[in-house]
């Protein structure tokens, strides 16, 4: 069966992965010349590589933990010391941490915060945990029905001190939707502390050893086109062109470079793009239909990713940090996180700054400059006296759309991976499954298309699809 694939970020590479597993011919289409889509990444005229994003990897991720094991590339994840560190704005260029003992979950979690006294009071910290029992006790159904609040109204609700939201809560939902908590569903808090508070590794964090590009995404290209799997770059989908019956007939490839444009047909189709150009793509009558309007409600958030390298060597914590600044998320000294970044002698801070509708629109220079006054607060030590910390050169990923906005009631709005078109399937982190916009959001979501369409084959190519359908890790993701 050959499947057109549009779009060759996490999603469309792992469904493809997943359809070449299971006997398909998967053509992965994609528009630019870089795999990855929201994890692309470029190498510079230095030979140093700049992403879309700063990405960690979870313990908690196990539909991402299986692909990197079947891929046989384990050892590319470094792990990190089972902590969560937080700058302290009110003493600069000072942390304060959540460390998790080698305990059993959720025992771990509750030792962590516990033992953490620079944040939150024990009053605070009592209240918090009762105020999480309902999610512990009900688990993802309790999770779901508090789409319809935002993060701060189910503080509210639940009694809880507000001063917790902006120690640690302001920082946790600018990190996991680039948006604040007066924003953010309380389902995406509540998933996340769900899963790190029941797993024990839950919230180990990794780090790629070097470009997602390189390490990640082409190792599943390798495979896919090993089992006779297509991949193409510099194949941006025109139009989907339609049977007379309202199904696919083919992909409409727009010709580059004076080329004529292509029409490249296939048995079925999948979207892998993000939900606003699919918006954009989808042919005039299917957009009458309640399945593709409901689409609508979804829309990507804008982000920034900034790479500044430095004369010299600005902290030595191996790990994320989360900034606790009114300009950025989260950032790592990529120096010391990742192998094929490693300098010993100079930092190269990669940081995300959110929320970034205001800045999405400025130059690159405001944006730096308004990064390294940031800076100067979080290193002190190393941007004060008569000779500060020089910045060497620097580069600036926007994203205008990135992943969906997940404000509240954006749960009835995702659809599921199967289309009410017969030949036509859908996968990204918006479409419906557990673990919402992330990579592993992704990577289960490719692999829940590839299933959906492997159920929907004659019984008589049954046996080609045993790898996929008693996949451990898609049955304990989707329970």
């Amino acid at each position: 069966m050959r499947v057109a694939i549009a779009g060759a970020g996490l999603a469309g590479l792992s469904c493809a992965k997943y359809l070449t597993d299971a006997g398909h011919t998967p053509i992965v289409l994609e528009r630019r010349d870089v795999l990855g889509g929201k994890v692309a990444a470029w190498q510079d005229a230095d030979g140093d590589w700049y992403e879309t994003g700063l990405h960690i990897f979870f313990g908690a991720y196990p539909n991402i933990l299986q692909l990197f094991k079947e891929l046989g590339i384990e050892d590319r994840l470094q792990w990190k010391e089972h902590t969560m560190i937080f700058n302290q704005p009110d003493a600069p260029g000072t942390y304060s941490s959540f460390d998790f003992p080698d305990l059993p979950a959720p025992l771990n979690g509750i030792v962590a915060i516990l033992g953490n006294n620079d944040m939150l009071t024990w009053p605070e910290k009592i209240r918090f945990g009762l105020g999480l029992l309902p999610a512990m006790v009900q688990g993802q159904k309790y999770v779901e029905e508090m789409d319809k609040y935002s993060w701060t109204e189910w503080l509210q609700k639940q009694n809880i001190p507000l001063r917790v939201e902006k120690e640690v809560f302001i920082a946790m939902s600018k990190a996991l939707n680039f948006i604040g908590p007066e924003e953010i569903s309380a389902t995406i808090l509540l998933t996340a502390l769900n899963r790190f508070l029941q797993e024990k590794k839950g919230s180990t964090m990794a780090f790629l050893d070097g470009s997602p590009t390189e390490r990640l995404c082409q190792p599943i290209v390798d495979h896919i086109t090993e089992r006779g799997g297509e991949v193409r770059l510099n194949a941006p989908l025109k139009e989907i062109l339609l049977n007379g019956d309202g199904t696919v007939r083919g992909f409409l490839l727009r010709g580059l470079n004076g080329a004529e444009d292509e029409v490249l047909t296939a048995d079925l189709y999948v979207s892998a793009m993000p939900v606003d150009p699919l918006k954009v793509m989808l042919p005039a009558p299917w957009k009458q239909m309640e399945f593709f309007q409901q689409l609508e409600g979804l829309e990507g958030v804008p982000v920034i990713n900034l790479h500044l390298w430095f004369d010299r060597k600005l902290t030595e914590i191996d790990h994320l940090l989360f900034s606790r600044s009114p300009l950025l998320s989260v950032y790592a000294d990529m120096s010391n996180t990742c192998r094929g970044y490693a300098n010993p002698d100079r930092s190269m801070l990669e940081l995300v700054l959110a929320p970034a509708k205001d800045w999405i629109a400025k130059s690159d220079e405001e944006i730096v400059n308004a990064t390294l006054a940031e800076l100067e607060k979080l290193f002190p030590d190393h941007f004060g006296g008569d000779n500060p910390a020089k910045l060497l050169k620097y580069h600036v990923v926007k994203t205008p759309r990135s992943v969906y906005k997940a404000t509240p009631g954006r749960q009835q709005h995702r659809p599921s991976q199967k289309t009410p078109i017969a030949n036509f399937y859908l996968t990204g982190d918006y479409t419906m499954q557990r673990y919402l916009a992330s990579m592993e959001g992704a990577v289960l979501s490719g692999k829940l298309t590839a299933q959906a369409i492997s159920e929907a084959l004659p019984v008589a190519n049954a046996s080609n699809l045993q790898t996929l359908t008693r996949s451990p890790a898609t049955n304990a993701a989707t329970a």
